[in-house]
């Protein structure tokens, strides 16, 4: 076996244990993208940065960045499959740009860059596992959720209210209000950016203290 075809199962096996750790981390957060998915890309885009040097060698083509080229292009449409939209919040974008990553990384272990490569996942992996818990502990308003409150009461104080879910740590970004005159209730909508709260307890008094409260659900 000539050194070149050693070379290339050398590269797919470093290109599977780098689809592997991306696919390992995706699966711990429980995302769509999964380890299969994920050693495909990087095995799949490595392999053609191989081949696009073996046409090169055999025809003696110049131009062997059109087939690195075919594979970013051809990522961009996988990415946009995982990327999901309900209401305010999209979700996926991480996903997506862990497929652009681990295609990068194939295609940087198919044309030999070992080293840059081991260094481009870790700095990959750190991001995705270290910056998170960063993202969580200093900007823990980040994430959209649905507040649905139903009040007992056919006109209210929204002022009021609205102070309450403020004062609480909710960011609010939209506001929905439904009266129903026949049964004097008031369901009231907010999209918000909320923080982590262990204990909605007191944050239910407090609605009581505005309004007699029949319902409350947070969601997102």
């Amino acid at each position: 076996m000539s050194d070149f075809f050693i070379s290339c199962v050398f590269k797919i096996i470093l290109s599977f244990i780098a689809g592997f750790v991306f696919g390992l981390e995706r699966k711990f957060r429980q995302q769509v993208v999964g380890m299969r998915t994920l050693i495909l890309i990087c095995c799949s885009s490595a392999m053609l940065s191989i081949l696009s040097e073996w046409i090169a060698i055999q025809s003696g083509a110049a131009d062997t960045a059109r087939i690195a080229a075919g594979v970013i292009s051809g990522i961009g449409f996988l990415g946009a499959g995982v990327i999901m939209k309900t209401g305010l919040n999209v979700k996926g974008l991480t996903s997506a740009a862990v497929i652009w990553a681990d295609s990068t990384i194939g295609l940087c272990i198919g044309e030999g860059l070992y080293i840059p490569s081991f260094f481009l996942l870790t700095v990959f992996i750190l991001s995705l596992v270290l910056l998170e818990k960063i993202e969580k502990r200093w900007f823990p308003a980040g994430r959209s959720k649905s507040l649905h409150l139903t009040f007992n009461v056919g006109k209210m104080d929204m002022t009021h209210l609205r102070k309450v879910v403020i004062e609480t740590g909710f960011v609010i970004n939209d506001v929905n209000i439904t009266q129903l005159l026949e049964t004097e209730q008031t369901i009231v909508h907010y999209s918000v950016s909320a923080p982590k709260i262990n204990d909605y307890s007191k944050f239910i008094d407090e609605l009581n203290k505005v309004a007699p409260l029949l319902e409350v659900s947070i969601t997102g």
